[in-house]
């Protein structure tokens, strides 16, 4: 008997996850394969995913987004990185951007050129050869040719799980009401063969997608697949969200605030800002967190404070025999780097490279589960980076991340950068030698030594050199329009909000 098509795909959850799978299946496969996503009105969803990276660009036009009206629809504004205040120490911040500073070497990345630069006494601030960096402390932003400026968005996430749909919708894909209460598998197998709703009804499918959140119903609960806890690492544990009216116009940037238990954000849309506290548990008890994000928050509350507990770490396997994890459900990086809808993404497209046709091939299903793990752990060391090398002290959290033990990973990148200045990228992870720079040089950590090469520019060819890239620099940020009026030319919802 010939082998069952794989045809069948069912996604348990919506929000952002289960709708952002469900449109990229349908789009690309069209009728193919049938797609039912399976979500209760009931089960709310985190949503607070509102700061995104520039990947997603990618994501809409893979699934033909029309850019200015998913910007219309999501209530968005255009981000060119991340405001970091209070990192390095308390009232010293610096900016991690989405573009490219200065100009390379093929030996040797910008930074080397403008130590020796520094050395000799004529090279500004870092922050100077980056167009993004100036171009947000501006506060303007456009969009220029052969990506001169690179972006992503800030959005509402709910608004985009709406989006999504329709587009999923559109292209045949089915949505079912109904609370999941039970995952039924196959007793030969162990695969997963339906789910049982609470209305009595069986949804079956050939392959499942878990998007059920923190709770991982599938991959968790039903199939047993593990989780390793990144706590001692990254030891923030709760959030505390709330949305308030906007009280200027939005900046093109998150803003991500270091307070003594961890660290709040400010996202900026069209309509409102979002806001939220981060922070360790053990460190700050949650009256104490809520009385103080209820505090810092600028302009009228318009939600109510939203209680969020979370455990960073990630599924040992984000795909086990018929069933592959998204989002929360294949496990949680805090949102520092606004993380979570890329790694949504990058496993929905991956997975389609890896797609089954009728059999699930175990050579296939380990290189996705290596490939995502890989991803998650270059992330995660990412992140640990922004806890570990900092020169705040001023509070047991703080005095705890400095002197915790690091993943081998981050140590042997850390102690390069400290002696050499040098930085490799490994294994196509996601952050590239910009990110780490700007983030090790902004939290304090200067390299001992920089490449010999920029010892051969004469102090008139390096003076030149340094002097050409900030006033280009310049020139570009001087004739950009205002983020606010842009956003309101190009994508502006007026009396919609």
């Amino acid at each position: 008997m010939a082998p069952r098509k794989i045809r069948n795909y069912v996604i348990a959850g919506g929000g952002t996850a289960g709708w952002m799978a469900a449109a990229m299946l349908a789009k690309v496969m069209g009728n193919e394969i049938s797609v039912t996503l399976v979500e209760s009105e009931e089960i709310g969803t985190v949503g607070v995913g509102e700061a995104t990276i520039p990947p997603l660009l990618r994501y809409n036009q893979l699934v033909g987004i029309d850019e200015a009206e998913f910007m219309r629809r999501t209530r968005a504004t255009f981000k060119l990185g991340i405001m970091f205040e209070n990192w390095k120490d308390v009232d010293q911040d610096y900016f991690h951007s989405f573009g490219h500073t200065g100009r390379d070497h093929w030996t040797g990345g910008f930074h080397h050129f403008w130590m020796c630069g520094q050395k000799r006494g004529m090279a500004g601030s870092f922050d100077d050869y980056c167009l993004e960096v100036v171009a947000a402390a501006q506060n303007k932003f456009a969009q220029l040719p052969n990506n001169g400026l690179n972006y992503a968005y800030h959005l509402d996430s709910s608004r985009f799980a709406g989006f999504l749909r329709e587009i999923a919708e559109e292209n045949g894909a089915k949505r079912h009401e109904g609370k999941i209460v039970d995952v039924n598998l196959c007793p030969e197998s162990g695969n997963i063969a339906s789910l049982s709703l609470d209305s009595d009804q069986l949804i079956e499918g050939d392959f499942f997608i878990d998007c059920t959140g923190f709770r991982s119903l599938l991959m968790g609960q039903a199939l047993h697949v593990g989780y390793d806890d990144w706590s001692h690492y990254l030891p923030c544990d709760r959030a505390i969200a709330v949305q308030t009216k906007s009280v200027g116009p939005p900046r093109p940037y998150t803003r991500a605030i270091a307070h003594d238990a961890g660290w709040r954000w400010q996202i900026p849309l069209q309509h409102r800002t979002g806001n939220g506290l981060v922070y360790c548990s053990r460190y700050l008890d949650d009256e104490q967190a809520l009385d103080r994000i209820l505090d810092l928050i600028d302009g009228e509350a318009i939600t109510e404070p939203r209680h969020i507990r979370f455990q960073t770490g990630a599924r040992r396997k984000q795909w086990e025999k018929n069933c592959m994890a998204l989002g929360l459900a294949a496990g949680f990086m805090e949102p520092l780097e606004s993380t979570s809808i890329h790694l949504i993404q990058k496993s929905i497209i991956r997975f389609l490279t890896l797609l089954p046709q009728d059999d699930l091939n175990a050579v296939d299903m380990k290189e996705f589960n290596d490939q995502t793990f890989d991803d998650m752990l270059g992330i995660r060391d990412f992140l640990i980076l922004h806890y570990y090398v900092t020169e705040r002290r001023d509070s047991e959290f703080w005095r705890y991340c400095g002197q915790m033990d690091i993943p081998d990973s981050l140590r042997q990148k850390v102690d390069m950068f400290r002696k050499s200045g040098r930085i490799f990228r490994k294994n196509g992870e996601l952050f590239a030698e910009n990110s780490w720079v700007q983030v090790m040089m902004g939290q304090g950590l200067m390299p001992q030594s920089y490449h010999p090469i920029a010892d051969k520019m004469s102090d008139d060819e390096l003076t030149y050199f340094l002097g050409q890239i900030k006033r280009d620099v310049e020139k570009t940020a001087a004739r950009l329009p205002a983020h606010e009026e842009f956003v309101k030319s190009y994508c502006g919802v007026g009396d919609q909000l």
